[in-house]
């Protein structure tokens, strides 16, 4: 007698009926046809019992396993996760008819060798099914070992920033993609710039201090500041750290070429973290490939994380539509991949300055946040405080003072 499914085979008749049974039963999960008898058992292998419905093709794949599902990308709105139509920003979609057929099959051998086992003596566990998670390079995502051990709060920050619009200018319908982000996920209604003009509030949010207002100057002999950064911060603590520069032509580039301006990459300005910027500040390169696209693959993108788009793009010399189409194409890249999936990632998108005005947009998209909106007045320095709280630092300068914006949304740091 044994006492596993299905106990109706096993569990009464002789042996020669247990012999006859499993000798059905063997045939049949291996897909051989068997001579018809006429039995009145619901259970038997006769045409419409239990086991003739289970071993057909795929039966037990419908009955007992969900189906493959498509990798769920939980973009925000209804863009292409990719700017080419029918590319995958993460990779070619994985067919599943195969991994199905060959499934059944393994299913089909292994019910066999256990009903055999089990019925001919003490009872056995019956054999695991493996899961269907997707492999590591496809765009589903980590396994369930890697989502086991990720952090339980939000642990890396990207920072995506724009110029030179005030919040009037940009919502609602200068970018209504960004407007739509503002409305699912949070906004400040009242953040402000710290000054002019662009680098001083670049090196506000990245250093906490906006240095007594330097102009747009270039690295160098009296346009130079001290550490610790952001990046440095998070370095010094066994995290990680990278700007990623559209259109620089070289790691950590100190001087402007074409679209790029190196005084929107903050870093470069910093002489304590050369080294530290010639290694982590790199060439963004595009949605489909590149060091961003590779990251956001990888599930490694950094703890502290700085995107500059060129001039064009960031609406500094190109349109506000020029600068919303570009958050649609990469925005929904990033949540592609498995740092945003698993709720390890929080994206700040905020602009360095206005210029009829200092009040600018802050758009704040992480886990948990729907509809969130900020009302007090925040600048720079709350947004430098919140990074310093998703890695754990000590708030840096003049961040000190600034509201604790994290605790204000309710965001946990892992």
């Amino acid at each position: 007698m044994c006492t596993f499914w299905p106990t109706a085979i096993c569990s009464t008749g002789s042996t020669a009926d247990h012999a006859d049974q499993r000798t059905v039963i063997l045939a049949t999960a291996a897909g051989v046809s068997e001579p018809k008898a006429e039995h009145a058992n619901p259970v038997d292998g006769s045409p419409g019992g239990r086991l003739d419905r289970l071993a057909r093709p795929g039966a037990l794949m419908r009955d007992t396993s969900p189906a493959f599902p498509d990798p769920v990308v939980p973009e925000p709105g209804t863009s292409p996760a990719v700017p080419e139509p029918g590319t995958s920003p993460v990779g070619p979609r994985l067919r599943r008819v195969p991994a199905r057929r060959g499934l059944t099959r393994l299913i089909g051998a292994g019910l066999a060798g256990w009903l055999a086992a089990g019925c001919g003596g003490q009872a056995s566990p019956p054999p695991a099914i493996a899961s269907h998670s997707a492999p590591a390079s496809s765009p589903a995502g980590p396994t369930a070992a890697a989502r086991a051990a990720a952090p339980a709060g939000v642990s890396k920050i990207l920072v995506i920033m724009e110029e030179n619009h005030n919040t009037g200018e940009v919502f609602p319908a200068g970018m209504p993609y960004l407007w739509h982000l503002a409305q699912r996920y949070g906004y400040a209604s009242d953040y402000t710039a710290v000054t002019h003009p662009s680098l001083p509030n670049y090196l506000a949010i990245f250093s906490g201090s906006a240095f007594n207002d330097p102009p747009d100057c270039s690295p160098g002999p009296g346009c130079s500041y001290p550490g610790p950064s952001v990046f440095g911060q998070a370095l010094a603590r066994g995290k990680t750290a990278r700007a990623y520069q559209e259109s620089m032509p070289a790691r950590c580039d100190r001087s402007d070429s074409g679209n790029y301006a190196v005084r929107h990459n903050p870093w470069a300005y910093i002489p304590a973290e050369a080294a530290a910027c010639r290694a982590g500040d790199v060439p963004s390169g595009t949605p489909l490939r590149g060091a961003l696209a590779s990251d956001v693959r990888a599930g490694t993108l950094p703890n502290v994380g700085l995107i500059t788009p060129n001039l064009i793009n960031d609406a500094h010399d190109g349109t506000l539509g020029q600068a919303d189409a570009w958050l649609r194409r990469w925005i929904p890249v990033i949540m592609s991949g498995p740092d945003w999936r698993y709720h390890r990632l929080a994206i700040a998108v905020a602009f360095d300055e206005g210029e009829t005005t200092n009040q600018v947009p802050l758009v704040l998209i992480a886990p948990g946040l729907s509809g969130t909106v900020i009302r007090q007045p925040l600048d720079h320095y709350a947004l430098t405080r919140l990074i310093d709280t998703v890695i754990g630092a000590p708030p840096l300068r003049r961040a000190a003072g600034a509201p604790d914006l994290a605790q204000q949304l309710g965001l946990k740091a892992g």
